[in-house]
């Protein structure tokens, strides 16, 4: 190009991620974009030319499952972690309650039976709740605790065990809360966009809106738009739709299934800011709520989880999201859920071949050997949480077993088998940090240096193209991010050291200088 460039870092080690010119010391940026490396911009003027003093350049991070809503409105919740014992818990409850009008909805997080050893019950909340709805959030999301207040208000056919309600019957008690306005939705994504971007990551799959178990109300995407507008939105973010929000339209044709969003939207629609992604499908539940759904029982326990519905439901959910014109996100963290899953993908293919729609498996937590080639036949995308063996893996490994552990969020299995492996972080279930869970893709070992799974270790390189090329694949913006070629975005992470050339054991702790997004610091002006 000619002309001047709106910025040029210089002095820099830059690691593009593209195997054509995989290294350099100058990137020029102009109006958002790469515009060149090298000996093609260091000649050039430039508006604001900023050495870097030997700092590591990568391509932004994309964090390609995570919950932006969740996490914002987390930060300002009470909490009842990390407490170990009962009454501890109580009483975090009713500090909470003491702040709450009477009659109030009282949402309190950090609720985890494994630190208690045994589930809390509706009548303990009873006495700690003064008049007030308690609803006692999972740590994983699929399940909470409620005292007398919301369950004497919940339909008769509601499951509960004593006030423990997991997944669906959760969803049936979240909807019994007033709605949150807009505004509030918008402000809880700005705070959790701003936490994102302090850690590197530039764009993010926001990991289902609009549905009964993880959604907030039916203007949850308005509010993505309100951030948009006002130029808070820290990030870029592509939103999948929770499939219970597709209503019946009518018979299909080749363009559209019997289900779909008002004025036909899906998988695509949008700008480099905001977009429609894919159409997310529950199949199963998590491992911390014993939920998610196994071919065989949990070690020591006498369940093997459960699918969220009736299979052919849930079969025929995917089916007519791929008949749609849907990329898809099928949550299934089990090897059960997982069967389902590429039954329904392999299905869909048969039906209607669309080998360019780069359907994914959200989670892939548990993944025989036998389901690995059949994985790569249908080009399903493995999208996992590194961090959830970082921070959960002696607790996974221990209801897993011997034979199983090996088999959990899986790395150099899915890539001998061609498979793109994609990682993410599923905020605010486990820590966010896209450098900690590279950390864990390479050395395999929990934060108590228990090492689950060896064999499925892969190199930084590869770890790094997980957060970089591969995120850029699944969301389908291979073709603007990912990496640091000219005329892609230019979105990138500036590094206190190179991940390639520290220790292993250090890598979650290098510094992230600064993020770049659009080529700038601050965030977007307003529209």
């Amino acid at each position: 190009m000619t002309g001047t460039l709106c910025t040029r870092l210089t002095n820099a080690h830059i690691i593009t991620m593209d195997p054509d010119r995989p290294v350099a010391h100058d990137l020029g940026i102009w109006h958002g974009r790469i515009a060149g490396l090298d000996e093609a911009v260091t000649g050039l003027p430039a508006r604001r030319v900023v050495d870097l003093q030997g700092a590591t350049v990568l391509p932004g991070f994309i964090d390609s499952h995570v919950h932006l809503a969740w996490t914002g409105f987390k930060a300002n919740t009470p909490t009842v972690a990390p407490c170990t014992r009962v009454d501890d818990v109580l009483d975090a409850v009713a500090a909470a309650v003491a702040r709450s009008p009477h009659g109030a909805w009282v949402s309190v997080a950090g609720y985890d039976q494994r630190a208690l050893g045994r589930h809390l019950t509706a009548a303990e909340l009873d006495k700690v709740s003064d008049g007030r709805k308690v609803f006692l959030l999972h740590e994983s999301g699929h399940a909470c605790v409620v005292n007398s207040a919301i369950l004497n208000r919940l339909p008769a056919d509601v499951p509960h065990e004593n006030g423990f309600l997991a997944e669906g019957a959760m969803g049936a008690a979240r909807r019994l809360r007033d709605p949150y306005t807009q505004e509030e939705i918008a402000d809880a994504i700005v705070r959790a966009g701003r936490i994102c971007r302090a850690e590197g990551v530039t764009a993010c799959a926001e990991a289902g809106i609009g549905g009964r178990l993880f959604g907030h109300g039916p203007i949850e995407l308005g509010a993505y738009q309100l951030a948009r507008e006002q130029g808070r939105l820290p990030l870029r973010v592509q939103l999948m739709i929770a499939a219970d929000v597709l209503h019946p339209i009518g018979p299909p044709d080749e363009n559209h299934g019997p289900r779909a969003l008002d004025l036909g939207l899906r998988t695509g629609f949008g700008d480099d800011w905001l977009s429609v992604g894919a159409l997310k499908v529950y199949t199963d539940g998590g491992m911390m709520a014993r939920t998610a759904a196994l071919s065989s029982p949990y070690e020591g326990m006498g369940h093997a989880g459960q699918l969220q519905e009736d299979p052919e439901l849930l079969i025929d959910t995917i089916v007519n999201g791929h008949l749609g014109g849907w990329q898809l996100a099928v949550h299934a963290i089990g090897d059960r859920a997982a069967d389902l899953a590429l039954d329904a993908l392999e299905r869909a293919q048969r039906l209607r071949p669309r080998p360019g729609a780069r359907h994914r498996i959200e989670h892939a937590g548990l993944i025989r050997p036998d389901q690995l080639p059949r994985f790569a036949r249908l080009g399903a995308i493995a999208v996992v949480q590194p961090n959830f063996l970082r921070y959960f893996g002696d607790d996974y490994a221990s209801i897993m077993g011997e034979e199983r552990a090996p088999w959990m969020y899986r790395g150099k299995g899915f890539l001998d088998q061609g498979i793109t492996l994609v990682g993410s972080s599923d905020r605010p279930v486990a820590d966010g940090s896209p450098l900690r869970a590279i950390q864990f893709m390479v050395e395999r070992a929990s934060e108590s240096g228990r090492l689950i799974g060896p064999d499925e270790a892969i190199t930084v390189d590869d770890a790094l193209r997980s957060y970089t090329v591969g995120g850029a694949f699944a969301c389908h913006w291979d073709d603007r991010a990912g990496s640091l070629t000219p005329g892609k975005r230019a979105d990138l992470v500036v590094l206190g050291d190179d991940p390639r050339r520290v220790d292993v054991a250090r890598i979650g702790d290098i510094e992230v200088v600064t993020t770049l997004v659009d080529g700038l610091e601050g965030e977007p002006h307003a529209m």
